[in-house]
C-alpha cells in the first residue's frame, strides 16, 4: 500500500505537474518541484496579511465601523515605516549564529511570530477604536497602531528571509524562474485572499471580523510552517564555526561596513536609485486610476472594479514573459528598461483617454501598467540576486526590498496629496481657464510618473550599455499555458 502511494507521488511530481503546471520548469535536481511550491507557501502569507492591511481593513475602518479617514490612512502607512530595515534584517539573516547553522529559517520563523501577533490582536484593537467606551481613545489608537506595526514588521522580514532563502537553494541558472514564481504566488495569494475575505464579509458583523482576522493569524502560521519544513539543511560546519566565534567573544560583522561593500560599485548604487525611481513612477497612481475611470470617464462602479483584474493580468502576463527572456539570456537591466519604456507609453494612454474620450484606450493603458511595472520589477530583483555574492544574499534582497516599500509608500501618498492640491487650485480657477476639469489633478500626477520613468532610464542606462545584468541558462521555461 505505502509502496503503491510512493509510486502515485513520484508519477504525480515526475511527469504530471511538469505538463500541466506553469512554473514547472522552475524546478531543479537541488530544488525539485514539490519543494519549491512548498516554499512559495512563504508569499502566500505575505500576500494574505498585505490584502488585510491595504484593503480589507482600509474599508471596513471606514465604512463599515466608523473610524476617521486620516486615521486609517495613518495606521495602514505604519507597517512602510518598517521598509527600510529590511536590509538590515536580510543582512542579520546573513551572519546569523545558529546552534544548528541555520541563518534563514529563524528569521522567517520570528517574522510569522510578529504577523500572528500583530493579526491575532488587531480586531480588539480595531474595536476599541472604534467604540472605545469606557477606554480613553488613545488606547484604541496605540492598540490598533502596534497591530499594524507587528504585522507589517513580520510581513518585510518574512518576505525577506524567505527571498534570500530561495536564492540560497535554488541554482544560479534557474533564479530567474524561481522569482518569476514567488512573484505569481504573491499575485495569487493576494486575489484568492481578498475573494475570500469579500464572501466571509459579505454580511458583516464585528463578531464576523474577529473570527476572519484570528483565522488568517492561525493560516500564516500554518502555511509558513509548511513552507518551512526541511527548507534550509542543518549546516554542521556552520555551527561549529558559530560556535569558536561566540566563545572567542568575536563581535558580529558590522552591517555599517557590509553596507559600504554593497554600494562601493556604480552597479548596486545605480540599481537601488532606478529601483526607486521605478517603483515611484509605477505605483504613484496606486489610489488613483479607479477614480480617474469614475470621474473623467464616468465608468460605472463595476468598470472600475474590473481595473484590478486587467491591472493583474497584465502583471502575470509580464511575470510569465520575464521568466521566458530571462532564461534565453536576456540582460536583466534591459528587461527592466523595457518595462520602463511600456510604462511611458501606458501613462501616455491613460492621459489621452480624456481628450478622445475613450474608456478602451484607458483599459489599455491599464493593461500595459501592470505589464511594464510586473516587466519592471522581476528584471530589478533577479538583478539583485545576482548582487547576492559570498553569502550576502539577505543584504542585497533585503536593500532591494527597503528600497522598494519605501518608494512604493511615499509614492502613494504623495500621489494622493498631490492631485487633491492640484485639483483644489483648479476648481478655484487658480491655475487658469483652460485647466478647471476633473482631470487635472489626475494628469499632473500622471505626466510626473512620466518624468520619474525617464528618469529611471537615465539611471540604468549605463548598466544596460554595459551589459552587466546578463543571466545565461539554456534550459527551457515551460510557461506558455500561463493562465
Amino acid at each position: 500500500m505505502n509502496a503503491g502511494l510512493s509510486e502515485l507521488k513520484q508519477v504525480w511530481f515526475r511527469d504530471i505537474l511538469p505538463r500541466v503546471l506553469p512554473f514547472a520548469d522552475a524546478a531543479s535536481v537541488e530544488l525539485p518541484l514539490n519543494r519549491l511550491l512548498r516554499l512559495a507557501l512563504f508569499q502566500g502569507s505575505v500576500g494574505m496579511t498585505m490584502v488585510l492591511l491595504y484593503g480589507t481593513l482600509n474599508r471596513v475602518m471606514v465604512v463599515e465601523m466608523g473610524v476617521p479617514a486620516w486615521l486609517v490612512a495613518t495606521m495602514v502607512a505604519l507597517p512602510v515605516l518598517f521598509a527600510p530595515v529590511r536590509a538590515l534584517i536580510g543582512f542579520r539573516s546573513d551572519v546569523h549564529r545558529s546552534a544548528f547553522g541555520l541563518r534563514r529559517v529563524p528569521y522567517i520563523w520570528f517574522g510569522s511570530l510578529l504577523q500572528f501577533g500583530g493579526l491575532a490582536v488587531m480586531p480588539f484593537a480595531l474595536l476599541l477604536l472604534a467604540e472605545g467606551g469606557n477606554v480613553h481613545p488613545v488606547v484604541g489608537q496605540l492598540g490598533a497602531a502596534v497591530a499594524f506595526l507587528l504585522a507589517g514588521a513580520g510581513l518585510h522580514t518574512t518576505q525577506t528571509a524567505g527571498l534570500a532563502l530561495a536564492t540560497d537553494i535554488a541554482p544560479r541558472a534557474s533564479r530567474p524562474r524561481v522569482v518569476a514564481l514567488l512573484f505569481v504566488a504573491l499575485q495569487l495569494s493576494m486575489l484568492g485572499s481578498a475573494l475570500v475575505f469579500g464572501l466571509l464579509l459579505a454580511e458583516f458583523s464585528q463578531m464576523r471580523l474577529i473570527q476572519v482576522i484570528q483565522g488568517a493569524a492561525v493560516a500564516v502560521i500554518v502555511l509558513n510552517v509548511v513552507a518551512l519544513w526541511k527548507q534550509e539543511a542543518v549546516d554542521r560546519e556552520r555551527a561549529a564555526q558559530c560556535r569558536r566565534d561566540r566563545e572567542a567573544g568575536k563581535p558580529l560583522p558590522p552591517f555599517g561596513a557590509a553596507w559600504r561593500a554593497l554600494v562601493r560599485s556604480g552597479r548596486s548604487k545605480r540599481l537601488l536609485l532606478a529601483l526607486g525611481l521605478g517603483t515611484a513612477g509605477f505605483t504613484m497612481q496606486e489610489i488613483l486610476l479607479e477614480p480617474y475611470g469614475a470621474q473623467v470617464l464616468d465608468l460605472s462602479v463595476a468598470e472600475t472594479t474590473r481595473l484590478t483584474a486587467i491591472w493583474a493580468f497584465g502583471t502575470l502576463a509580464a511575470f510569465a514573459l520575464a521568466a521566458r527572456m530571462l532564461t534565453r539570456g536576456i540582460d536583466t537591466f534591459r528587461l527592466s528598461a523595457i518595462g520602463v519604456l511600456i510604462g511611458i507609453v501606458a501613462f501616455t494612454a491613460v492621459i489621452f483617454s480624456d481628450p478622445l474620450a475613450s474608456s478602451w484606450l484607458f483599459r489599455g493603458g491599464a493593461l500595459l501598467i501592470g505589464f511594464g511595472g510586473g516587466l519592471f520589477a522581476v528584471g530589478t530583483l533577479t538583478a539583485a540576486m545576482d548582487l547576492a555574492e559570498g553569502g550576502h544574499s539577505g543584504l542585497a534582497l533585503g536593500a532591494w526590498g527597503a528600497v522598494q516599500a519605501t518608494a512604493y509608500g511615499v509614492a502613494i501618498a504623495l500621489g494622493g496629496a498631490l492631485r487633491d492640491l492640484v485639483s483644489l487650485l483648479a476648481s478655484n480657477g487658480l491655475l487658469g481657464d483652460t485647466l478647471m476639469g476633473p482631470s487635472v489633478g489626475y494628469t499632473v500626477v500622471y505626466h510626473l510618473e512620466i518624468i520619474l520613468l525617464f528618469a529611471t532610464l537615465i539611471a540604468i542606462g549605463p548598466l544596460v550599455t554595459h551589459g552587466e545584468g546578463r543571466v545565461r541558462s539554456s534550459s527551457r521555461f515551460g510557461i506558455a499555458e500561463l493562465p
